[in-house]
């Protein structure tokens, strides 16, 4: 069989787990010609994102109580989607840490010659799993266990070494007058990190918008793209425009 990327991957699990109900570690591992290790972190990233329940040696799908549950997960999937569509190849991009933004990196599977820097261990291991190989580097830094990601001044001075063509960030609230708003207290890497990138792309679902959090991290005059869904109202996307703010609303 030949070889398959991470993300063609993981959508043929899905479809076999919605066909049989369950998948096991071994059986995946000798139809996808890998190895069970990469089948469990297919898995797990699976899971993380809710779109199943892992067992020992395999997965079930999701309980029929929680079927009929909204989940989050496609909506990101889609932002991720729309976001990828803005990277060329060749691109210089910094991916901070957040759910959304590690939705990102499955999309990124067809993109030749990235170079990736990252404060994130998932979205790390994300790129690894990626057949294209693209570059990797990491902040360092000291570690929040919080955030799950790495901060700090050492952090910041190795981003001022290198200039990017694009920040991927998330926000944990979207303030339609002052701009992107979190409960993290540690604002110091993400500013850097919009300092040293030519297009800062904000992706938040439409939920977050309006969400009004003490913390700014990001002002709208240092963002350039927001990337969100269709569940924005028409009022706050010409609000968000007024701040010379491309808004890009993912299709289903």
């Amino acid at each position: 069989m030949t070889k398959r990327n991470t993300a063609q991957r993981r959508h043929q699990i899905l479809a076999l787990l919605n066909e049989q109900g369950e998948v096991a570690v071994d059986a995946l591992a000798a139809r996808f010609s890998t190895s069970e290790v990469t089948i469990r972190k297919d898995l797990a990233e699976l899971e993380k994102l809710g779109l199943l329940l892992r067992r020992y040696g395999g997965a079930v799908s999701l309980p029929s109580e929680f079927a009929h549950e909204p989940s989050i997960a496609p909506v990101k999937q889609q932002i991720a989607k729309a976001a990828a569509s803005c990277i060329r190849e060749h691109n210089r991009i910094l991916v901070d840490y957040g759910s959304t933004t590690a939705a990102l990196i499955p999309e990124l599977a067809n993109k030749r010659g990235l170079l990736v820097m990252t404060n994130s261990l998932a979205v790390a291991n994300a790129l690894r799993e990626l057949e294209n190989e693209p570059t990797l580097l990491m902040t360092g830094g000291t570690w929040d266990p919080h955030s799950e990601s790495f901060q700090g001044q050492v952090a910041e001075q190795v981003l001022r070494s290198y200039d990017f063509d694009q920040l991927f960030i998330g926000a944990d609230g979207i303030d339609l007058n002052r701009g992107t708003t979190t409960f993290n207290e540690l604002l110091g890497l993400s500013r850097v990190m919009a300092e040293v990138a030519r297009e800062v792309v904000v992706m938040a679902d439409s939920s977050k918008i309006g969400r009004k959090i003490p913390n700014l991290e990001l002002p709208w005059a240092g963002i350039q793209t927001l990337v969100t869904d269709s569940g924005i109202s028409a009022e706050a996307a010409e609000q968000i425009r007024s701040h010379g703010v491309k808004l890009i609303i993912a299709s289903e």
